[in-house]
């Protein structure tokens, strides 16, 4: 038996892919196995080749496999875009229908199952989604009631006809494959799970979750790939606790709404993902300058313009550093798996409030919408931070004196009130103020404004700004990256230790303000660094030279075509370059 396999359905888009994987790892998530999921989906509601990837194990695991053990493909360009990837043991479960053939020079075995012959027996052709899915299942020698429980749940609110048909059709495509097939393929025989339920969600589902246990209770948005499901999440959810979303005209509306109503005490967040983000920056800078907390989510995804709405990147480094004209204090928080976009929200919020500055928090593509298992989330550690809000001033003798907002204090955080508070009364303006709110134009005034605001990044307390794997004192190679890339980082590294290289990983989690002290020391003991990121100017690494120095050291291996790292390719460029630095 095997500890983990790899398991994908393509199809053209809007024909069931989407719901013939969720089904099928859902019923894998209900035996207790770790799923890693990936989505290559077109940039279109309908039309154009789409598939989903979901990689088993009974192990956890945190990266996208390299090859591929089934393929269920509805037609032929599925199988001639995805069978390179077939192992020794692949097996392609293909839709009778088109008549599938294998392409020159790819040996897998090939089961021409009468998918949607199944489906039209059973009344439409929409039942072929599970006809397929039940052939693949029966040929993993699964338990059938498991997958029927979970076609029980995705259909049961359509009434038991519908769930009947759908477990007939899941029956059918089983018997139908086994008998080509002769049973269950004795080379993909799982290993059984622990049996253990464990939380299977987007890393969008775990921001959205997170900040309903932040106590988030506003979110203004505009729909967007890949954010959108955090808007979704929170439409069904804030309303149980007295929250509201709103969908916005425009990116810009949004922000300024979620500003608004945190000046206004609640809890407020937007998510976007690049484009969305340009048109929000000059309102970051308005919550910069009045000193306004507000957490905003960027997606990112591959530009520039509309560029590839849903293809992996991580671009955005850049604009979310330097993007706002003028300076102005935030923070850019990068997390790396579903547990930390959960944590990280929370923490987002806290560090709102308590630095009362914006807060980014930086995904991207692959980490927001690939669907993958977590631990059970500790939700006794979750803990509310508001800093210095403040129930009511203190009685002043002036009626006229206005409450100083914006108070000269040695961190830079100043007492922060409510509107409507008694003796709370104070000017609010995007342009430069003094400490009660009033414009001034005075230059010793702004300097002492500036250094104010700027004074709280020295005060940026985040919970393990860089994630540290360091068994070597000096390593071969370090390894950085950013988000999404830290599970297939450490896939390749187990290989390249197995190969005699002695290599370390940092996965940095705050990009501003950068924790260079924290990072220098490894830097400094590494013979060569690689940073590895998605976008073609080496934004992290370029952040890293500018903060860290090592600028002799440091390699760069990038990816912009739109699709996420595989530890093999990770693994292949470091014994490359480490065959060159040998020379």
């Amino acid at each position: 038996m095997i500890s983990q396999l790899s398991w994908k359905i393509g199809g053209q888009q809007g024909e069931g892919v989407e719901s013939t994987d969720r089904i099928f790892s859902t019923a894998l998530n209900r035996l207790g196995y770790y799923l890693y999921g990936y989505r290559h989906f077109s940039s279109r509601i309908k039309g154009g080749h789409t598939n989903n990837k979901i990689r088993i194990s009974t192990k956890p695991i945190r990266s996208i496999s390299d090859d591929l053990d089934i393929l269920v493909a509805f037609d032929q360009e599925t199988i001639d875009l995805n069978s390179h990837e077939l192992g020794v043991h692949g097996v392609i479960v293909a839709d009778a229908k088109f008549n599938p053939t294998l392409p020159e020079g790819v040996n897998a075995r090939l089961f021409p199952v009468p998918i949607t012959a199944i489906a039209e027996e059973l009344g439409t052709s929409l039942f072929k989604n599970m006809a397929a899915s039940g052939a693949s299942w029966a040929l993993l020698g699964l338990p059938l009631d498991v997958f029927n429980k979970a076609v029980e749940e995705e259909f049961g609110r359509k009434g038991a006809a519908v769930v009947e048909k759908n477990i007939e059709a899941v029956r059918k495509g089983a018997e139908s494959v086994l008998e080509l097939a002769g049973g269950p393929i004795a080379e993909l025989q799982l290993e059984p799970a622990d049996g253990e339920q464990k939380l299977f969600m987007i890393g969008n589902d775990a921001i959205a979750l997170g900040a309903v246990a932040a106590g988030c209770r506003f979110m203004p948005a505009y729909p967007i790939t890949p954010a959108s499901e955090i808007m979704e999440y929170l439409t069904k959810v804030l309303p149980k606790f007295g929250g509201a979303v709103i969908q916005t005209e425009d990116e810009i509306s949004a922000c300024t709404m979620a500003i608004g109503a945190s000046y206004g005490g609640v809890r407020a967040m937007t998510a976007s993902a690049g484009p969305g983000l340009s048109l929000m920056m000059e309102a970051i800078g308005l919550a910069g300058m009045t000193e306004t907390p507000v957490v905003i989510v960027d997606t990112q995804r591959g530009g520039p313009s509309t560029g590839l709405p849903t293809k992996q990147e991580q671009s955005d480094v850049n604009a979310m550093i330097y993007g706002t004209h003028g300076e102005i204090p935030k923070v850019v928080l990068a997390p790396s798996t579903i547990e930390e976009c959960f944590y990280d929200t929370i923490e987002a919020f806290n560090i709102a409030e308590k630095l009362q500055l914006p807060v980014i928090l930086l995904t991207d593509l692959q980490l927001s919408l690939g669907k993958q298992s977590s631990e059970v989330l500790d939700y006794n550690k979750i803990v509310i931070e508001r800093g210095s809000l403040i129930g009511q001033p203190e009685e002043v003798e002036d009626s006229k004196q206005l409450f100083k907002r914006y108070e000269f204090t040695e961190n830079g955080v100043s007492p922060r009130v409510l509107p409507g508070v008694k003796y709370g009364l104070h000017h609010v303006t995007g342009v430069e103020h003094d400490q009660e709110g009033r414009p001034s134009e005075s230059p010793v005034n702004r300097k002492k404004m500036m250094d104010k605001r700027l004074e709280k990044l020295k005060h940026v307390e985040v919970t393990n700004p860089i994630l540290v794997n360091a068994p070597h004192e000096e390593p071969d190679v370090l390894i950085i990256g950013m988000s999404s890339t830290g599970g297939t980082i450490e896939e390749a590294r187990g290989r390249l230790e197995k190969d005699g290289l002695a290599t370390n990983h940092i996965h940095v989690r705050l990009l501003h303000p950068f924790p260079a002290e924290e990072l220098k020391p490894h830097l400094e003991k590494a013979r060569n660094v690689i940073v590895v990121e998605n976008n073609a100017t080496a934004q992290l690494a370029n952040l890293i030279k500018l903060n860290a120095g090592s600028a002799d050291k440091i390699i760069n291996m990038l990816k912009y075509d739109g699709t996420p790292f595989l530890p093999s390719e990770i693994y292949q460029e470091c014994k490359e370059l480490t065959v060159a630095w040998q020379r």
